[in-house]
């Protein structure tokens, strides 16, 4: 009976394997996302390599910093805080003083925030990712979208769903891709509590940029604004300021290629090799040889 026990699992397998208990075939999308990419040719390859690191070199190669100034900001009313009582602890360093129990952002900090997030989303407009702006102020959703769409990127205004970034594989489908980034024109929700998308892209390890006002948490914004986010000349700027450097990075982008391909192009033609003669066609003598 022993040698009878022991050969019941073997030939328990191959029916399992038929009843489909074994490994199953990959299906089509998961076959479509892990089938090897088409090799580019070698100058191909190059080309992009040149165009994509070219930015790199320079500091500040999209001029963003000329797009604002500290006056504007102040114009602009991005200095004004929330009251005293709601300050947030983690913005304390962010704050110049109290005036009349309001508190006042810094504007010199606010500055020099606001140029690396300006210049981090013109790289990656650069680099053509998709930028998804957000924001859950009613008073602001025809400006953020039509923000959005004037530099053909994405918006999000609506009740944001938790685990849409998280589960974005189940619930959208499974080739479905992720924003690159994600900028918040607010980041609390109508209860002045954290957005939800704001703790989802921080475990999705997607970039952020936001504005964050006095009653706001910076600390898992990738590149924190201080700012006003309640006033309508503040996002305003702010959704000027963002629409300007990514339109900016996408010029950027195409007047590189073609300065690039014009370049290749005349090296080209100008270390080209000569024609060599044919077979059949005798070499020409010299014209200072005598017969």
């Amino acid at each position: 009976m022993a040698p009878a026990r022991a050969m019941a699992p073997a030939r328990a397998l191959p029916r399992l394997l038929s009843a489909g208990a074994g490994p199953r075939p990959l299906r089509p999308h998961v076959l479509r996302a892990v089938a090897p990419a088409v090799s580019e040719p070698a100058g191909s390859s190059d080309l992009q390599d040149r165009i994509l690191g070219e930015p790199l070199r320079h500091s500040d190669f999209f001029n963003v910093k000329e797009l604002f100034s500290v006056r504007s900001l102040f114009d602009a009313r991005v200095h004004l805080g929330h009251k005293a009582g709601c300050r947030h602890r983690f913005m304390e360093p962010y704050i110049f003083g109290s005036r009349l129990g309001q508190d006042i952002i810094d504007l010199e900090q606010t500055a020099a925030h606001l140029q690396l997030a300006l210049n981090f989303v013109a790289h990656v407009a650069y680099r053509r990712g998709i930028i998804l702006f957000v924001g859950r102020n009613r008073q602001f959703s025809h400006l953020i979208e039509s923000t959005a769409r004037d530099c053909g990127e994405y918006a999000h205004t609506r009740y944001f769903k938790g685990g849409l970034l998280t589960n974005a594989p189940l619930l959208l489908g499974p080739g479905v891709r992720l924003p690159d980034l994600i900028i918040f024109l607010h980041t609390l929700n109508n209860v002045f509590e954290p957005h939800v998308a704001v703790r989802d892209a921080a475990k999705m390890s997607i970039p952020t940029v936001g504005v964050v006002d006095t009653n706001c948490n910076p600390c898992l914004i990738t590149y924190p604004v201080p700012g006003n986010d309640d006033s309508p000349p503040s996002i305003q700027l702010f959704c000027q300021l963002f629409q300007k450097a990514i339109v900016r990075a996408k010029e950027k982008r195409r007047q590189v290629e073609a300065l690039y391909r014009l370049q290749d192009q005349a090296g080209a033609s100008a270390q080209g090799p000569a024609d060599p003669p044919s077979l059949g066609t005798p070499a020409r003598p010299d014209v200072g040889h005598s017969p």
